[in-house]
C-alpha cells in the first residue's frame, strides 16, 4: 500500500466552514482502511476544541523562511481512527481561532512550506502529496522550485483536489512571489498567471500530475465556459488527467438509526411510521402547526446564490399558495436571511426561518421533512441531498454537479428513481418539480416506495477510497 499525506486548510472535526472539511474527516479514514498509511497536515487554529488540543503530543520545531524572515513553526501530532494528524503550531497566523482572514495569503504560504520543511523531521515519507483547494496550490510549484533537487524529497508525486472551482485564490503577482520567494518565471499565461494576477488554483492545477474534483458531472461542467469560471481552456488541456470522484457521506455520523441528535430513531424497516414522529415533534419545537399529513420541505444551506436562493426569492409568493410547510436552517447573505425571516413573521404557520448554523436541528430537519431542497446554480458534489435520501427525505435538485450523479427523477412509469429533478435554471421549472413531487407524495404507495428507495442508496466513503487509491497506484506505480 502507498503512503499519503494530505495537505488541508481545514479538516473535521477538528476545525471546519464546509465540505471540504467533512471531505478530509472521512477520506483520509477510508484510505487508512484499505491498508495505506495516511498522514494529514492542517493548522493549529486556535477553534480547535480542547478535547483535541488535550490529545496532541508535542513533536518538534523548526523555522520556516518566509519572505526575508525566519518563522516558527510547531508541529504537534494526533493520532485517531487509523490516520495520524499533524497540526503547524504558530500562534500569530492560526491562534485567534479564525480559520480564514484578511491575511490568508501569507498564512497559507507559511503553511504550505511548513508542510513541506517539516517531512524531512518526520519518520514518514510520502509516495503522493494530495492537495486540497487553493490554500494548497502552491506546494506542487514549491516541490519544482526548491525541493527538486533534494534526494529526500525525489519520487514525491502530487495531486491536487478542486472542491470549488469558484475559490481561486487571486492576488498580486508581488505579494504571490514575495511570500513564496519564486521567481518571476512562474508568472506565465501557461503557468500562474492569471489576467494580470497570481491565481493559487491554477498553480496547484499546472504543477500537479493529477487533477480531481468531487463528481464525475462537475469535472465535465469545469471544462465549458458556463461552469469553468475562466480556467475551462486550462482543465480542457488537462483532460487526460482530470478525474471526477464522488464525495461519500459518513453512515455512522448520519444514520437515523444511530442518531441521537434527532427525536425518534429509525429505520428502513420502521420509517413510514417513525418519521412521521419526528415530523410531529419538530412541528411543535419549530411553532408550525402540528399536521402529519402536511407536506413539509426542508433546506439545510448556505444562503447563497450559488445554492439557487434567487430562484427561490422569486418563487416565493407561489411557494407560499402550495399546501406545505417550509423550514430554513442556514446563515449566508442578508437579502436572503432577511426575506426568509421576513416571509416567516408574515406567514408563522407556513415557513420557519431558523437563521443560525446548527447541527443539531440540522439532524432534526433531515429526519423530520418529507422533502430537502436544494436547487443550486452549481454543485462541485453536494452533501446535503446524500444526506436528506439517508434518512428517508426526498431530494428535489437541479441536475447539475454532483447532484445529477446522485439524485435520479422518478420515473412513474418505470417507478425508478429516487428524487426529483429539474434542467433549466429558472424558478418556474423548479416551481413545477415541487408540484409533481407534491403529487406522488399524495399517492402513498409510491410515495412509501420512494422513502425505502432513497434510505437503500449507499454513498459511503469506502468506494470512492478505492477510486482514490486506484489513481494513487496509477501515479507511484
Amino acid at each position: 500500500m502507498s503512503n499519503i499525506l494530505m495537505v488541508s486548510s481545514e479538516v473535521s472535526p477538528f476545525a471546519k466552514t464546509g465540505g471540504l472539511g467533512d471531505v478530509l474527516g472521512a477520506l483520509p479514514q477510508a484510505l487508512a482502511k484499505l491498508g495505506n498509511d495516511v498522514r494529514v497536515v492542517m493548522p493549529k487554529y486556535g477553534c480547535i476544541p480542547n478535547e483535541y488540543k488535550q490529545q496532541m503530543e508535542y513533536k518538534f520545531f523548526i523555522y520556516v523562511p518566509l519572505s526575508w524572515r525566519r518563522k516558527y513553526c510547531g508541529v504537534f501530532e494526533l493520532k485517531k481512527d487509523g490516520v495520524t494528524y499533524y497540526f503547524i503550531d504558530n500562534e500569530y497566523y492560526f491562534g485567534d481561532g479564525y480559520i480564514y482572514k484578511w491575511n490568508d495569503l501569507e498564512r497559507f504560504a507559511f503553511f504550505d512550506k511548513a508542510a513541506l520543511e517539516i517531512l524531512q523531521h518526520l519518520d514518514f515519507k510520502p509516495d503522493l502529496i494530495h492537495c486540497h483547494d487553493w490554500q494548497t496550490g502552491m506546494i506542487p510549484v514549491l516541490l519544482d522550485a526548491y525541493y527538486a533537487r533534494n534526494q529526500f524529497y525525489q519520487n514525491i508525486h502530487t495531486m491536487f483536489t478542486i472542491h470549488n472551482l469558484r475559490y481561486q485564490g487571486i492576488y498580486t503577482i508581488d505579494s504571490v512571489c514575495d511570500f513564496f520567494s519564486i521567481n518571476k518565471g512562474y508568472f506565465t499565461n501557461d503557468k500562474l498567471e492569471f489576467h494580470g494576477c497570481a491565481n493559487l488554483l491554477k498553480a496547484g492545477i499546472v504543477y500537479s500530475q493529477y487533477v480531481t474534483t468531487v463528481s464525475p458531472s462537475y469535472a465535465e461542467e469545469i471544462k465549458t465556459p458556463l461552469g469553468g469560471e475562466k480556467l475551462d481552456g486550462l482543465l480542457r488541456a488537462r483532460s487526460n488527467s482530470l478525474f471526477g470522484i464522488l464525495n461519500g457521506i459518513d453512515y455512522e455520523v448520519n444514520n437515523p438509526a444511530k442518531d441521537n441528535l434527532i427525536f425518534e430513531k429509525y429505520n428502513a424497516r420502521n420509517v413510514l411510521s417513525v418519521k412521521k414522529k419526528n415530523k410531529v415533534a419538530l412541528q411543535k419545537q419549530l411553532g408550525l402547526p402540528v399536521d402529519a399529513e402536511k407536506a413539509v420541505i426542508g433546506i439545510v444551506s448556505r444562503l447563497v446564490d450559488q445554492k439557487g436562493f434567487d430562484i427561490i426569492a422569486n418563487a416565493m409568493g407561489e411557494l407560499l399558495r402550495m399546501d406545505i410547510q417550509l423550514i430554513v436552517v442556514g446563515t449566508g447573505e442578508a437579502k436572503y436571511e432577511n426575506m426568509f425571516k421576513h416571509n416567516a413573521w408574515c406567514n408563522p404557520g407556513k415557513i420557519s426561518a431558523n437563521i443560525v448554523f446548527s447541527n443539531e436541528l440540522a439532524h432534526k430537519v433531515y429526519a423530520g421533512c418529507d422533502f430537502f431542497l436544494m436547487p443550486s446554480m452549481f454543485e462541485p458534489c453536494g452533501l446535503g441531498q446524500l444526506i436528506a435520501m439517508a434518512y428517508g427525505t426526498i431530494p428535489i435538485v437541479r441536475e447539475t454537479g454532483g447532484l445529477r450523479d446522485t439524485v435520479q427523477s422518478y420515473n412513474e412509469f418505470t417507478g425508478e428513481g429516487n428524487g426529483f429533478s429539474f434542467a433549466p435554471y429558472s424558478a418556474h421549472d423548479m416551481i413545477h418539480t415541487i408540484y409533481r413531487a407534491l403529487s406522488f407524495f399524495s399517492n402513498k404507495p409510491v410515495w412509501n416506495k420512494l422513502v425505502k428507495r432513497a434510505m437503500s442508496q449507499n454513498f459511503s466513503w469506502d468506494e470512492s477510497a478505492k477510486k482514490y487509491q486506484d489513481l494513487y497506484k496509477q501515479l507511484i506505480g
